[in-house]
């Protein structure tokens, strides 16, 4: 008789993905002469114990920053901020530790709320406006 070791092992490794994102529709108005808040629902799933950031990044109109993303059309723009809080005054980002959101994997699904807001502001031309924003998840 002879006897002998076999070795298994398997290697997990962390995960994370954008489930979904709802889409931000600040209406139809005439004029934008107050605040204009609207919300999206951001549905991440990362593996069990996986700590995460998540960024936001500008957006694709032209001179836009965290702090004033901009809707486009035809060469105009229609100003908006991307909040972490439901007060509004903490902008979304993509600096990890500074203005991005945080969390820790459970591999299910894990719902965050993204603030918008468009400012008041001079209406310009009627038209539709949009950007898109890329979310980042940093694991």
């Amino acid at each position: 008789t002879a006897t002998g070791t076999l070795n298994l092992s398997i290697t997990i490794a962390a995960t994370c993905s954008v489930v979904s994102a709802t889409s931000i529709d600040f209406g139809t108005v005439t004029d934008i002469g107050s605040n204009i808040d609207q919300t999206s629902t951001l549905t991440v799933n990362c593996s069990t114990t996986t700590p995460y950031n998540i960024g936001l990044s500008a957006g694709g109109g032209s001179g836009a920053t965290y702090s004033s993303r901009k809707m486009s059309n035809a060469g105009n723009t229609v100003s908006y901020s991307l909040y972490r809080d439901s007060g509004r005054s903490q902008v979304w980002g993509e600096t990890i530790g500074t203005n991005t959101v945080s969390g820790t994997g459970t591999a299910s699904n894990q719902t965050i709320t993204i603030y918008g807001r468009t400012p008041a502001q001079t209406a310009p031309a009627p038209g539709v406006y949009t950007d898109a924003v890329t979310v980042t998840i940093n694991y």
